[in-house]
């Protein structure tokens, strides 16, 4: 590529997509990413997509908000370019309610899911039974079950991003020189690095853990118990995992908590 408007360090899916986008415009872009898509954080298996709660609205909630609706045309999109899926579905969330006062307080919430989510989505407690057999054990009797929940395979969406990319003529490389504007989109790694050469600190890393199961569980809603997340795909696959960890070294409880559950 003579010419390079862009260039993104980077081809997880954050680079990936802010090159997608860029090239949407009009952009000449070149990724460069020593160890290809998808090789850090973007190759796992959980790709679960999820709201905070709807009240004590905030900007962060709003961009949340509309990045969630904007997720569906998006990797429609993606995928009419590459012809390969993202496994995007928007399935909702179940969550059980473990006290009379975490139920009172779910359906306090609804009223600022039908301010916020501006009639897009639904955040409403059910009865358990109501969700038939595939839910989790709840101590009140009662779920919420929220329609704004998604999820996408990390893996899939990556390949998806990445074919679409080349066919739009766009660049990705193992190695090569900045042209054009540059963005960094190098990970928790890269915030380190910038770190050190701010002196002030700028973000970090979370440990991630997870399992694919084989189960094909297709067209039912994700699950959030007990600090585990339960994401079937439309592979046939349910992947489990959580997000908790600041120390990359040594495991916390949510480890014991996932490996006694794939154990089981």
């Amino acid at each position: 590529m003579a010419i390079v408007d862009l260039t993104v360090r980077g081809a997880g899916i954050f680079g990936l997509s802010v090159a997608w986008e860029a090239i949407c415009q009009g952009a000449r872009v070149r990724i460069i990413d020593p160890y290809g898509p998808g090789a850090g954080a973007s190759g796992g298996v959980l790709g679960a997509l999820q709201p905070h709660v709807p009240d004590n609205w905030n900007a962060k909630k709003q961009f949340q908000f509309e990045s969630l609706l904007a997720a569906r045309p998006f990797w429609a999109d993606v995928e009419a370019v590459s012809g390969m899926p993202s496994g995007y579905t928007q399935n909702g969330r179940l969550q059980p309610l473990a006290t009379q006062m975490d139920v009172d307080l779910a359906r306090a919430r609804r009223s600022g899911a039908k301010d916020h989510w501006q009639g897009r989505a639904e955040w409403k407690v059910i009865a358990a039974e109501a969700a038939g057999a595939w839910q989790p054990p709840s101590p009140s009797g009662y779920l919420v079950k929220d329609t704004l929940s998604a999820s996408l395979s990390p893996r899939h969406a990556v390949e998806s991003l990445a074919a679409a990319i080349q066919s739009r003529g766009g660049e990705i490389r193992a190695e090569g020189e900045d042209k054009g504007q540059t963005l960094w989109a190098t990970g928790w790694q890269g915030l380190a690095e910038l770190e050190t050469a701010l002196q002030k600190p700028v973000g970090n890393g979370v440990k991630g853990q997870a399992a694919r199961l084989k189960h094909d569980a297709r067209g039912a809603p994700q699950i959030f118990t007990d600090g585990l997340h339960i994401v079937p795909h439309e592979d046939g696959s349910v992947a489990i995992g959580s997000t908790s960890e600041r120390n990359f070294d040594d495991p916390d409880t949510t480890d014991h908590q996932l490996d006694e559950l794939v154990d089981r």
